[in-house]
């Protein structure tokens, strides 16, 4: 069966030798072949997120770890940022978690704006903010260094943030925004197979934690630090052969250079959102747009779906609107280890297509 090289929001494109990683022969998760593998994996993270906040990675999706910052900080009160499918994600999860929040609710498409969450943090008393950095469904970029300046100045409000669909592909200063818990999975711009979440917590996230009640046990921070502290491993079997190939991946992007992988990431949305407002319109709202994900509005009223069938055939593949969207909107990805040039033939052979 032909290969689809993937320009969908996860999971993305990996490269052979990635995938070839997780052939390695297994080992045990308490031996110390895994605590050498583990630790080296940590290690890699902090210098390449600059961030001295404790950092775990578990078998599980980014999800995971929306539902243990809502666990592990919050009572009961929180103030959700919601304008899109995943932000609206952790809203839900803060309600089966018996906590109490509020939200900021906004049209898909639209972004957060630091007045409107300064606005309600004067109204109320919250022990914690969620804010979906990149929303994956409508391509939208929320202003995060404008929020972090507004949630520094009620320090008691920890601030949670997804960056699933952003974290390695767009510039995050974890520690000069004072992100207090920093979740991201393997499958978006890490350019790994799903399985793997990551999770940046800070010692203020920490301290909170061992105040609230009800952790729950497979994402209990303060459990997986002491275990990590203790052991150099985490308290669950992981998947380790995932984490083979996050090793290996975590050297290709040294190799390549924050600075020069973020890049990268820039101008591959610049092509995309330049041929999308000139061939459509971005249903993102101007100036939002994202870095790793370019949503656009369906304008032509072409089958989304027969477009993606078509270019199936040539080896490509994109993704429909998310959702409520689906058919209205379409989305293309450029992220992970996606290449300007292989944007390009992409947008060359949709041209060809739809005859532009």
């Amino acid at each position: 069966m032909m290969h689809k090289k993937l320009f969908i929001p996860g999971p993305t494109e990996v490269r052979q030798d990635i995938l070839d990683a997780q052939a390695e022969k297994m080992i045990g998760h308490r031996m110390k072949a895994f605590t050498e593998l583990y630790t080296g994996i940590i290690k890699t993270l902090h210098e390449l997120l600059e961030t001295d906040k404790f950092i775990t990675v578990l078998t599980a999706s980014g999800t995971a770890f929306m539902e243990g910052g809502i666990r592990n900080c919050v009572n009961k009160d929180l103030l959700c940022c919601v304008n899109g499918a995943f932000s609206e994600r952790w809203f839900k999860i803060a309600k089966q978690c018996d906590r109490d929040p509020d939200a900021i609710t906004l049209d898909w498409g639209k972004a957060i704006k630091p007045e409107m969450v300064e606005a309600k943090l004067k109204e109320k008393k919250y022990e914690a903010l969620t804010l979906a950095h990149n929303e994956t469904s409508t391509g939208v970029r929320n202003p995060i260094e404008e929020i972090a300046e507004v949630m520094k100045k009620y320090p008691e409000v920890l601030f949670l943030v997804d960056t699933v669909s952003s974290l390695m592909g767009d510039k995050i200063e974890i520690d000069k925004l004072g992100i207090d818990v920093c979740l991201a999975s393997s499958q978006k711009a890490f350019a790994l197979p799903p399985g793997l979440a990551v999770c940046a917590v800070s010692d203020k996230a920490l301290e909170k934690a061992k105040t609230v009640k009800g952790r729950g046990q497979y994402c209990d921070f303060v459990g997986l630090k002491d275990y990590f502290d203790k052991k150099g491993q985490t308290p669950s079997t992981p998947a380790i052969s995932l984490m083979y190939a996050m090793n290996k991946q975590l050297g290709k992007i040294k190799q390549e250079g924050m600075e020069k992988r973020y890049k990268r990431h820039v101008e591959m949305a610049k092509y995309v959102q330049e041929w999308g407002k000139k061939n459509f319109s971005m249903f993102s709202e101007p100036g939002y747009e994202s870095v790793t994900v370019s949503c656009m509005n369906n304008t032509k009223g072409i089958s989304i779906a027969d477009l993606n069938g078509e270019l199936g055939k040539r080896g490509f593949a994109i993704s429909n609107g998310y959702g409520k969207l689906k058919e209205q909107a379409f989305r293309i990805a450029h992220m992970g280890d996606l290449t300007l040039d292989e944007v390009k033939e992409l947008i060359a052979n949709i041209n060809e297509i739809l005859k532009l």
